[in-house]
């Protein structure tokens, strides 16, 4: 089973609860809080680009990258209307290739966590390729705790035309929560069944940090007052610092 395929046409309504103008604001407060000229911005992994829509009505220029074209078709089709419209690239994020840089990149949503650990340091190594001298990396992710808990969870949502139904084990030795996922669509007088699976990957925030420093990030800050903090998720900025040769 692969992810984001099925799920991609059901994906906002069943993602209605995100405070997506949460994660805007803190971004925004971030971009302040660094000084400087904040205006064409990375959305790594952006999905079906809610949080690429919400930056551009802001008054940014966007660029997402994602993985999935079932997700970019849909994020294409929520921006086309939109003033610059954003540049949507299917890319996975350790292959991130872009034409020059960004002032910004920013990650969200657990799209860090569903990178394996030893993409990773390419992941960071492209960030710092295509991020500015100065400019800032903000992601977050789930603490590894969050996903111990989730161990043996069954979770069910029901609207009218869709039953979605996943369960969550956790692998200790990988290191990461498996999501095997269910989706009944209505058609007619009949159901479509289709099945997805989803690997979240349990990384810790001191591992972040080292990799992000062993690729010439600095002032790396861990933020737990943060949108939906209060579920497990972390936010880590960190700004890419000059080289030491220019």
């Amino acid at each position: 089973m692969s992810s984001y395929e099925a799920l991609a046409s059901w994906y906002d309504q069943l993602t209605g609860d995100v405070p997506y103008e949460q994660f805007a604001d803190f971004y925004e407060a971030e971009f302040a809080r660094c000084g400087g000229e904040f205006r064409l911005l990375l959305d790594l992994c952006c999905g079906t680009g809610t949080l690429t829509a919400e930056m551009t009505r802001r008054g940014y220029e966007l660029i997402g990258v994602d993985a999935s074209v079932d997700m970019l078709m849909q994020a294409r089709d929520k921006c086309a209307a939109l003033e610059p419209p954003p540049l949507f690239l299917c890319q996975q994020a350790a292959e991130l290739d872009l034409y020059g840089t960004v002032d910004a990149a920013y990650c969200s949503l657990d799209g860090m966590n569903y990178i394996p650990p030893e993409d990773l340091p390419e992941v960071f190594h492209r960030l710092h390729l295509f991020v500015r001298p100065g400019g800032l990396v903000v992601f977050d992710v789930r603490l590894p705790e969050w996903f111990r808990s989730l161990d043996g969870e069954i979770f069910v949502d029901e609207r009218p035309d869709l039953l979605c139904l996943w369960r969550a084990e956790y692998d200790e030795t990988l290191g990461a929560v498996r999501y095997g996922m269910d989706l009944f669509e209505r058609q007619g007088r009949l159901w479509r069944r289709s099945g997805e699976e989803h690997v979240e990957y349990a990384h810790e925030p001191a591992f972040l940090k080292e990799l992000l420093e062993g690729q010439g990030f600095g002032r790396v800050r861990l933020q737990s007052r943060c949108p939906q903090g209060d579920t497990g998720r972390l936010f880590i900025i960190a700004v890419r610092m000059e080289d030491q040769n220019g």
